[in-house]
């Protein structure tokens, strides 16, 4: 007997829609505490113990929070740090482009200004350097005058540059989250909460948290020192909370805490830059993830993606108003060009998707890896994930610059290890470079090796892509009557976030609904209003449309009465506030 809800077992996404939780003794030990039964639902479908829903849903920092220094070699980087401040060393913070480590970059230097140290800062160029410290960038970095480096979101798998810098005397201390496969780098301090002998449970912070980890042992050492000056480390959680966010780690435990405390100092009283990014992009408080995931995130992106590597960071860091706002506005500027440039290289990627054979076929391609010459490095990332959504499988998209090196982002799905297949693909030699994440990865091949790679990468993931895509399902929160969608229900969904990684929003679905108005709007998407048997209504808004396939039904000259998936949205435009229904996906109603 199918346990599909609404009996829908392929939708017109291809999915299976279910209820993410039918365990009436959990839900009913949730109302038992006063709390409604939509929010009871909400949190037994993310597998929240009963007893543990007050702390869940008020999160802190005071309870979240662990010693630092149950992190391996954490305390033996803090004194050297506290050490390096005292006697004046030169520092140089050696950051990621990306917004993990422009935040993370930027929690450091503002530490150390509070301390009366100008920490310097290094960004290697995404195009010329690529990914992580290079034996150059120490060298440059040795010449200038550095006395220490700290490398954050990067340097844990950078063996041959850490054993360049051991050589030539320059100690390094790695902040880092990543995956790492082999022995140990040789590195001053090493804190990874993912490196092989850490026992901390931290892995899933994102470098921003192991950041703030690290300043949390920074203060205590100071201050056991006597040293003055220790800043307010509350006051960078919004930096913290970023970078959470950004990089799409779990929204769980620490994190949480992080991220709801972090948007509570981004709405009151944020962080310079991001206030002034906030401004240019039309934004304003209160924030939530979707404002950080969405708006600033990918500003904040542009600039190591097409443009200076690191303006984010410098934007973040800076106290000069002037200086803040001319980089906010340049990286605006600069995310217009991103979304131009994503739009042509998407264009081009799905004509070669199309061509791939029997890719829509179940027996056809589990993964999709294509290549193109001239395909910017850092845009690929993103059309990789496109790809992902729209096919149902892991993507890989690798530009190939003039020299013939391809450079490769890939995104995966639920239950298919892409970070593993990367190390195993690297290992075997068939990559340069490469490494990440079970989600994300990223890769450095030779233009020969491609075709190779393509096979290997195919074999290695196929049957789990195929286990995978078998099992994925459409995870429905609750049936809802459109009567039932008001303020008060926004309210209690917002209570039990913030969400994201392995903290899924809501999805509600809405039965045998009437299409009453349908417009396409600019970008491929729908504006659109339903209408129930009571004559109930509701309206919103479907992304994407006309690439995942929902236009067809939306558009149609008559269109059928609809099963619609969708979460829901409070939004305020000059001053009046409704609620958008965006809509994940549909079904026809028998």
């Amino acid at each position: 007997m199918s346990n599909a809800l609404l009996g829908i077992n392929s939708s017109i996404r291809k999915q299976k829609w279910v209820l993410r939780t039918d365990d009436e003794s959990k839900i009913s030990a949730f109302t038992k505490q006063g709390l409604s039964n939509v929010t009871a639902q909400i949190l037994a479908g993310r597998d929240i113990n009963p007893d543990e829903a007050r702390l869940f849903l008020n999160p802190t920092l005071r309870q979240y929070l662990p010693n630092p220094s149950i992190l391996k070699d954490m305390d033996k980087a803090a004194i050297r740090i506290v050490d390096a401040v005292e006697t004046g060393e030169a520092i140089t913070i050696f950051a990621d482009y990306d917004v993990d480590g422009g935040t993370s970059a930027a929690q450091l230097i503002r530490w150390g200004r509070a301390m009366g140290a100008k920490f310097g800062l290094y960004i290697p160029d995404r195009i010329k350097e690529g990914y992580g410290p290079s034996i150059q960038a120490f060298e440059e970095l040795k010449k200038s005058g550095t006395d220490l480096v700290i490398t954050v979101d990067c340097g844990a798998s950078a063996d041959e540059a850490l054993a360049a810098a051991e050589n030539i005397k320059l100690p390094i201390i790695v902040i880092d989250h990543h995956m790492m496969s082999g022995g140990m780098p040789p590195a001053y301090a090493l804190v990874n909460p993912n490196r092989p002998d850490d026992k901390s449970g931290l892995g899933d912070l994102a470098a921003a948290g192991v950041t703030f980890m690290l300043l949390v042992a920074l203060n205590r050492e100071a201050k056991r020192r006597g040293l003055s000056g220790t800043p307010d480390l509350l006051t960078l959680l919004d930096l913290t909370a970023l970078g959470t966010i950004c990089d799409v780690v779990s929204l769980t435990g620490l994190n949480r805490a992080f991220v709801a405390q972090g948007l509570k100092v981004l709405s009151n009283k944020p962080n310079l830059g991001l206030e002034a990014l906030a401004e240019v992009a039309g934004i304003s408080p209160p924030y939530t993830t979707y404002h950080c995931g969405f708006i600033l995130g990918p500003r904040i992106n542009a600039g190591g993606r097409i443009g200076q590597a690191d303006a984010g960071a410098r934007m973040l860091s800076s106290d000069e108003v002037d200086e803040v706002k001319r980089i906010a506005c340049e990286l605006d500027n600069i995310n217009k060009e991103r979304r131009q440039l994503q739009d042509q290289i998407l264009q081009e990627a799905l004509e070669q998707v199309e061509k791939l054979p029997g890719i829509h076929s179940a027996n056809g391609p589990q993964v999709i890896c294509i290549a193109m010459q001239g395909w910017h490095a850092g845009i690929i990332g993103i059309v990789a994930g496109r790809l992902k959504d729209k096919f149902n499988r892991p993507a890989l998209v690798i530009g190939i610059d003039a020299q013939g090196v391809g450079k490769g982002s890939g995104r995966s799905m639920g239950g298919v290890d892409l970070g593993a297949a990367i190390i195993a693909a690297r290992e075997h030699g068939i990559l340069e470079a490469g490494g990440g994440h079970a989600m994300a990865a990223g890769l450095t091949v030779s233009e020969d090796k491609i075709q190779k790679f393509q096979i290997f990468i195919e074999d290695y993931l196929r049957e789990n892509v195929i286990e995978a895509r078998k099992n994925a399902s459409l995870k429905i929160d609750a049936l809802l009557s459109p009567s039932a969608v008001g303020h008060s229900l926004i309210t209690e969904i917002e209570l039990v976030g913030p969400y994201g990684a392995k903290m899924p929003e809501p999805l509600f679905a809405f039965a045998d609904m009437r299409v009453t108005y349908a417009q396409r709007l600019n970008g491929g998407h729908v504006r659109c209003a339903f209408e129930d048997n009571a004559g109930a209504r509701i309206a919103g808004i479907a992304f994407g449309a006309e690439e995942n396939g929902l236009a067809e039904i939306l558009l149609a000259p008559n269109p059928p009465k609809i099963h619609i998936a969708a979460r829901l949205k409070e939004n305020t435009w000059k001053g009046r506030t409704k609620i958008d229904v965006q809509i994940s996906d549909l079904a026809i109603a028998n």
